[in-house]
């Protein structure tokens, strides 16, 4: 089965699915098992949801890495997978919802699973193009639309979805002609790799980011990313 028609049928109807094969179509497709999970259905194990972080911290380490063009982004995962994993001393929470309102809708529910996933609020998130007003709606009631597909090419990126993948979850019509807004998938995939993470770690790495993007630190968030989408390599023009 073709990778679109996996996703798809995993998303219509991926209860019927057990958990177990749905792991092994994530190792397959390389997708975060924790998502692939939330895709079709099934909870989260503990053991594969963020340790409880520092929101603060959260923020500054996501702006700071979007800093990272592509090969700087690359030596970032790197450096992501080559620090110790800490064992939490108690069992992870369920992360918080993170936006405002419930989700009333199968694919804000699932947009913002992903999200929690990765332990991000929606205020913790890289600047991406969409307002906080857009984000808050698209975590309640992301209904079809006629801004959908730029909303979807806009937030896959800081989740490390390659966009054919985000869209065949969301049952939209995709083209080759579309990127990314503002960031691509290289950047969430370090976000990603930085779910087992602890704060001090995210802390050390956002250093990292800033010692590899050569930025200063200048203590205060500001809410503007550099973004390199234009220049990903797995989208030449």
């Amino acid at each position: 089965m073709e990778r679109t028609a996996i996703l798809r049928s995993l998303a219509a109807s991926g209860t019927d699915t057990a958990p177990q094969r749905v792991a092994a179509f994530a190792a397959e497709l390389d997708i975060p098992a924790a998502d692939l999970l939330v895709v079709a259905g099934h909870p989260v194990p503990t053991e594969l949801l963020p340790p409880e972080r520092d929101a603060r911290v959260m923020r500054q380490f996501a702006y700071r890495v979007s800093h990272c063009d592509h090969a700087k982004l690359g030596a970032l995962e790197a450096f992501v997978r080559s620090l110790p994993r800490v064992a939490s001393p108690e069992p992870l929470a369920q992360p918080a919802w993170p936006g405002r309102c419930p989700a009333e809708t199968r694919l804000a529910a699932v947009l913002g699973a992903l999200i929690g996933n990765r332990g991000f609020g929606i205020r913790e998130l890289p600047f991406m193009g969409l307002s906080l007003s857009t984000l808050h709606r698209m975590l309640w009631r992301w209904d079809p639309g006629p801004y959908r597909r730029q909303q979807l090419s806009a937030v896959a990126g800081p989740l490390g979805w390659p966009l054919s993948d985000l869209f065949a979850v969301a049952d939209e019509p995709y083209s080759e002609e579309l990127r990314p807004m503002v960031h691509c998938r290289h950047l969430g995939r370090v976000f990603a790799a930085a779910v087992p993470l602890t704060t001090a770690q995210l802390i050390e790495t956002a250093k990292e980011a800033d010692r590899l993007s050569v930025r200063e630190d200048h203590g205060a968030w500001q809410p503007v990313a550099q973004g390199f989408a234009e220049e990903c390599p797995d989208f030449p023009w």
